[in-house]
């Protein structure tokens, strides 16, 4: 055997390995098409699961986004950000930092 020369080559084997090498490329683009599009499809899943109000718009914002990814990012904030409990979060700390109202009370000035 010399260096030039390739092992299995014309032979029966040769053609088995190809075969197996097809078959498994092909199962690996078919596993990561897949893989892509659950990953794809969960701000979908997650607004079905929460019984969310807005369903249909997150689910346009995720057929667009894959033209457009940034879409995709705003499905998956409106599906996983319930809008409503962070914007009275929001406004709860908005309130407790500020000093509650004082009544009208006279002035004390020290002298």
């Amino acid at each position: 055997m010399s260096l030039l020369s390739v092992p299995f080559v014309g032979t029966g084997v040769d053609t088995t390995l190809h075969v197996i090498a097809a078959v498994v490329m092909i199962a690996t683009i078919a596993a990561v098409i897949i893989g892509f599009w659950k990953f794809h499809e969960l701000p979908i899943h997650k607004a079905h699961s929460k019984n969310h109000h807005q369903l249909s718009l997150i689910t346009a914002l995720t057929w667009i986004g894959f033209l457009w990814h940034w879409v995709w990012v705003l499905a998956v904030i409106v599906a996983f950000v319930d809008l409503d409990k962070a914007i009275i979060h929001l406004r709860d700390t908005w309130r407790q930092d500020s000093p509650p109202p004082q009544k009208n009370q006279p002035q004390v000035e020290e002298q």
